[in-house]
Order: structure tokens, then sequence, then C-alpha cells
């Protein structure tokens, strides 16, 4: 993973801004009658970081991902406080270079998984150097290609 982008620190102290949030659910299969009202509020914060201090914003670069919805572009909240165990995604160093994959125990041996078939498992006992930076726990997709998120993050490469 390349710095040409600074990494994006959440501050400590955040303000709570409350969004509007419809009461209903919508459905994604057959349509269902509109409510024409917000019921409630959601703050983003609240929903997306456990832990201000140890969460940081990284933007993803390439394809790997693409199996478990990570897409190129995507903004990954990734929090460094929590312990990473086998299924989750994480942000690994391997002898220095970046990677997000799925850690997986594989016949008792902990390895790094792309989620995408082009890409090969990696055994960390290859690696001489191997640290997990953090455990990756949302990815914010934009659904509109043209518009990206902001670019003051850093990017993740494969």
């Amino acid at each position: 993973m390349e710095f040409s982008e600074p990494l994006l620190h959440l501050r400590s102290e955040r303000k709570q801004q409350i969004l509007p949030l419809a009461s209903e659910h919508v459905a994604a299969g057959f349509p269902s009658p509109a409510e024409d009202y917000i019921e409630i509020g959601i703050d983003l914060n609240e929903q997306l970081i456990r832990h201000p201090a140890s969460t940081f914003f990284l933007r993803v670069s390439g394809h790997s991902m693409t199996g478990v919805g990570i897409h190129n572009g995507d903004l990954l909240v990734v929090d460094r406080s929590l312990d990473a165990r086998p299924g989750h995604i994480v942000v690994a160093i391997l002898d220095g270079a970046f990677t997000l994959k799925q850690l997986v125990r594989h016949r008792g041996v902990l390895r790094l998984e792309a989620a995408h078939s082009n890409y090969p498992p990696l055994d960390l006992a290859r690696f001489g150097d191997v640290q997990i930076w953090g455990v990756a726990v949302h990815s914010i997709h934009s659904l509109n290609p043209s518009q990206q998120i902001s670019h003051a993050t850093q990017r993740l490469h494969e």
C-alpha cells in the first residue's frame, strides 16, 4: 500500500450529528406502500464507530475482496482495538506491505485469503514480518460510480 494520501483518523471528541431515518424498511424485493414521514434520527458515528480513538478510514484500491462486497474505491472503517479472529476481514502488513484479506485458519495454520479466485491465499508463515494492523468493521460503498467519497483518505492496495 502506498502512502500517497493521508490516513484519516477520527477525533476523540466527536460532535453528534443526527440524520433523518425513515421508520419503514425499504423493500428490496416487491414494492411496499411508502411512508411519507421521518420518525427517528440516526447518528452515523454511533452506528459505524465503536472505538473512536482507534478507528481509521482507509480507501480500497484493487479487486481482491469483491466476493465479500468490498470494491475498488470503497471506504473502510477499520478498528485497531479489536482482536482479529478467523473469519474477520483484516488489514495486515506483510513484510512492510499493506493488504486487505480475510483471516482464515486452514488445516491449523493461519493465512489470509482473498475473496476473488484470481488471488492465491497467503500463508502467514511465509512472511518474515507479519502484523495484523486492524479489523475492517464496515465498508462504505458508493452506488454512484462517478461519485468518490473524499479523497483525503489512504488507499489500501491488494
